[in-house]
């Protein structure tokens, strides 16, 4: 995939930065496909401080368009069916400081799917700017070490070769865990 985006970059090296951050943003609405082809592409194309930068700009707009148009589209209803999930509804009454927590801790938290933070923050009583401020430094960690692995596994170093030995060990592990029951 990231093979493609970067074609695409090539082929329009004038619309590039656009390119990505309107990918970003669509990735971010959708919810549930990862930002890592996105990101490693930019790292490629761009390099990896400039990439890793275009990168956090495009997935802070994507969340902030993301969770307007889930707050528009969604709330009401949503919340009418999370009411039997305390710690969703948690998040959904936070406001202030505890909102900023919780969507600063859920961001920091890489097994957290980015679209159901969204989706919650969106749907629940937190206001847009506590939310973009948090998410995206909640989000900074993450796409650091994202991008630094991204980075290496492309580069095929060292580095690179441990953590898809790693991430290879894991998925393993999920796998054998699942089969067994």
């Amino acid at each position: 995939m990231s093979e493609t985006v970067i074609q695409f970059f090539n082929e329009y090296r004038e619309w590039a930065i656009v390119i990505s951050l309107v990918l970003n943003i669509v990735v971010s609405i959708l919810g549930v496909v990862p930002t890592v082809f996105i990101t490693a592409a930019n790292i490629m194309f761009f390099g990896f401080w400039n990439g890793t930068f275009l990168s956090f700009i495009g997935e802070a707009l994507g969340a902030m368009v993301a969770f307007l148009l889930y707050r528009k589209g969604f709330k009401q209803v949503s919340r009418d069916k999370l009411k039997g999930y305390p710690r969703v509804v948690r998040l959904l009454e936070a406001r202030g400081r505890e909102a900023f927590l919780l969507i600063l801790s859920l961001r920091l938290l890489p097994f957290v799917p980015s679209g159901f933070v969204t989706f919650a923050s969106a749907i629940g009583a937190v206001s847009a700017g506590t939310f973009v401020i948090a998410s995206s430094i909640g989000k900074l960690p993450a796409l650091l070490l994202e991008a630094y692995s991204v980075y290496n596994v492309t580069e095929w170093n060292t580095e690179g070769k441990i953590i898809l030995g790693g991430a290879a060990l894991v998925g393993i592990y999920i796998y054998v865990t699942k089969q067994r029951k």
